[in-house]
């Protein structure tokens, strides 16, 4: 029994041993395929390219700003930063500079957010962010505010940001239950909601002592009629100017 303990506990010795020096393997060649992020800060997008493929990294020009120290055409900024220790294989993403802002941001405010567009990207600018909001006032689709604002200058980015008016929504109600009231009493209230009063019709036939291969008028609804249902149904969300339907008896 006492040499059956000891085999299992020189096994389980020998897993441990086993794990430690796998786990050890594993570090070791992941450390070594760690490398200096080079510095291309200054150069051209090309020659940065370069270097960054040389090392065994990839390479992207993210973004573009102006930049009053660094010339046009040059690498502004990376990351990672140089020096920092990563694997190979991982992406150098850089801003280039557009060197000192010279031109002058338009004033797009009241224009059409096409016109303003259009206005932004012949002056070689970008288009940011575009959000519309409403706003009392303002015609659906004209801009009502930009960022950077008219005439700035010392901004960062060649892009202008807009906010336009948005349309606005369609007043929404909630059916009420017409069902026991007169015609006119629902009506009144359709109308006073800024709904419409659709088609009102009587399903009976007046009784008649005529044969039945002679046709019946339809019932005649009139104001004192009792509705009988209603479409759309209680309950449900319709837009102004919608119309509800009546049946009646």
């Amino acid at each position: 029994m006492k040499a059956f303990f000891r085999f299992v506990f020189l096994a389980l010795i020998l897993v441990v041993v086993a794990l430690f020096s796998a786990l050890t393997a594993m570090r070791f060649a992941i450390h070594t395929r760690e490398v200096a992020v080079p510095g291309v800060v200054g150069k051209t997008p090309a020659e940065a390219r370069r270097i960054a493929e040389l090392n065994g990294f990839q390479f992207e020009v993210e973004r573009q700003y102006y930049s009053p120290k660094v010339p046009e055409g040059r690498i502004l900024s990376q990351l990672p930063p140089a020096g920092s220790q990563v694997r190979r294989g991982w992406q150098i993403r850089v801003a280039e500079s557009l060197g000192p802002q010279r031109v002058e941001i338009p004033d797009v405010i009241g224009q059409s957010e096409r016109a303003a567009e259009i206005n932004i990207l012949r002056r070689g600018l970008d288009i940011g962010a575009v959000a519309q909001v409403q706003f009392a006032g303002a015609p659906a689709d004209q801009v009502i505010a930009q960022s950077p604002s008219p005439s700035a200058s010392s901004i960062s980015a060649p892009k202008i940001s807009l906010l336009a008016a948005q349309a606005p929504r369609p007043e929404a109600f909630v059916i009420p239950s017409f069902v026991g009231q007169t015609v006119a009493a629902a009506s009144a209230t359709v109308t006073a909601a800024g709904l419409r009063v659709g088609n009102i019709t009587a399903p009976g036939t007046l009784t008649s002592t005529a044969p039945p291969s002679v046709p019946q008028a339809p019932l005649q609804p009139s104001p004192s009629s009792i509705i009988v249902s209603q479409d759309p149904a209680p309950g449900n969300k319709v837009v102004a100017g919608s119309s509800v339907d009546f049946q009646v008896r």
